[in-house]
């Protein structure tokens, strides 16, 4: 049983099929001129890193946002590369289906989730995003597309994910997807002690009765756990898509129901809690706004556009993901609460799928636990450039963990490569981009070229 192919947020005049444009694509890519480098024109994007002033030649990929179709027998999806969850999720549960790992936010793409590192609160069972992913077509800087798979071109395969558009542009990819529920079952268990919450995190993802495990952490004396299960059936069902915000409710309300669709998106409503900067978790502002416009599309419309405006505030953007093996999550718990001073912290647990497999520029040990901590906020500036972020990449290394590629970066390039694997890096941009027409992992990341 299939669904036929569906456009995503922008309709055809003419409906060009897939081959039509990716060859269209591929034709733009070669007529490119020679030694300019190339970048994408898309509709949407989750980085948050200032770019520098470019020259580059850019692509416009906005028309690659079809889900193609949907098949509940093998459980694939097949995506191309620009098609937002959103739009994903709304034609997978047609089929009472969903995405193995559906990233928290609504405008986040397949592409950029693999390209990047996607992460939701089913990692602890199936990884992250890019481990749910069974191939991918790529489109090269000489404009050749290619497969890859763990049979077909492996090195890219497995060297493709927070390569970052450094390496190629997915253009279309199929997702593994699960049987899912109309209804999911929270309990939010509470606990002070930051102790006993990682050893009971650790303790609760070795149990495979849940289906989805994240947390929250309000202050050192109040954090929760959150695990969700499917079911068949609900009392009641709550709604945070207008007047009432998901992360409040955690504290007053040890049992929840959602249905599916609202539970994969309890966080776009508010971004997380990062509405606040927007002042719409006020209820008399939220009811002027209005239910359209309370979602991370709107949010990073306004911030982006807000870049654009002349203003000099004294304050240091800290927006950061940080991967922490579970051992040493209490210390860097503890340090954030310390020294940053963010909350709410999101937390979110994973796992590597396959403990036999390593992706080159995923340097996370994929025999451990990890805990990823997610905490975005503006600090009062202390006057140099990256102070806290600095301090805190300096932590996360000293933990042996790694951070989101997606947010300022402020490494030496020495510290940089001796994180990631510069060797293995190397030899894919000497196959695929000889010409070096893509920028490279560091300039891209941190020097923001």
């Amino acid at each position: 049983m299939s669904s036929a192919p569906s456009t995503g947020s922008t309709t055809d005049l003419v409906y060009e099929s897939f081959e039509q444009r990716r060859e269209k694509l591929s034709r733009e890519m070669l007529q490119a001129a020679d030694g300019q480098n190339i970048g994408l024109n898309k509709s949407t994007s989750n980085l948050f890193r200032a770019r520098a002033e470019s020259t580059q030649r850019r692509l416009d990929v906005r028309a690659f946002n079809h889900v193609l179709n949907v098949d509940a027998d093998t459980l694939l999806a097949d995506v191309e590369g620009m098609t937002t969850y959103e739009d994903l999720v709304d034609e997978t549960l047609k089929l009472g289906l969903l995405p193995t790992v559906v990233p928290q936010l609504k405008t986040i793409t397949i592409g950029g989730a693999v390209s990047g590192l996607g992460i939701e609160s089913s990692s602890f069972r199936y990884g992250l995003v890019h481990e749910t992913v069974e191939e991918l077509e790529v489109l090269l800087a000489d404009g050749d597309v290619i497969i890859c798979s763990p049979e077909t071109n492996s090195d890219l395969f497995f060297g493709f994910p927070n390569s970052y558009g450094t390496l190629g542009y997915a253009l279309r990819l199929k997702v593994k997807l699960i049987p899912a529920k109309k209804y999911i079952r929270l309990v939010h268990r509470c606990y002070s002690d930051i102790g006993r919450l990682f050893a009971e995190l650790a303790a609760i993802c070795t149990d495979s009765h849940f289906d989805y495990v994240d947390g929250v952490v309000f202050n050192r004396g109040e954090a929760y756990i959150t695990t969700g299960e499917f079911v068949d059936s609900a009392p009641y069902t709550s709604d945070y898509t207008y007047m009432k915000v998901y992360y409040r409710s955690i504290p007053k309300r040890e049992i929840d129901y959602l249905t599916a669709k609202d539970y994969i998106w309890r966080w776009d409503t508010d971004w997380f809690w990062c509405s606040k900067v927007f002042h719409v978790q006020n209820p008399m502002v939220r009811a002027i706004v209005g239910r359209r416009l309370l979602n991370s599309r709107a949010y990073q419309r306004i911030m982006r556009l807000s870049r654009r405006l002349p203003l000099k505030l004294n304050t240091e953007s800290v927006i950061q993901d940080v991967d922490i093996p579970i051992e040493q999550a209490p210390e860097f718990l503890d340090f954030l609460l310390r020294e940053i001073s963010i909350v709410p912290i999101w937390l979110c647990p994973f796992r590597t799928y396959d403990p036999n497999v390593t992706y080159p520029l995923c340097p996370v040990d994929p025999t451990r636990l990890y805990v990823n901590f997610g905490f975005w906020d503006m600090l009062p500036s202390a006057g140099v450039d990256g102070f806290y972020n600095r301090k805190i990449e300096r932590m996360a290394l000293h933990l042996r963990g790694v951070k989101g590629l997606y947010s300022s970066s402020y490494y030496d390039e020495e510290t940089f490569w001796s994180i990631y694997d510069r060797e293995s890096y190397e030899a894919l941009k000497k196959r695929y981009d000889p010409h070096r027409r893509f920028r490279d992992l560091y300039e891209k990341t941190v020097l923001k070229m």
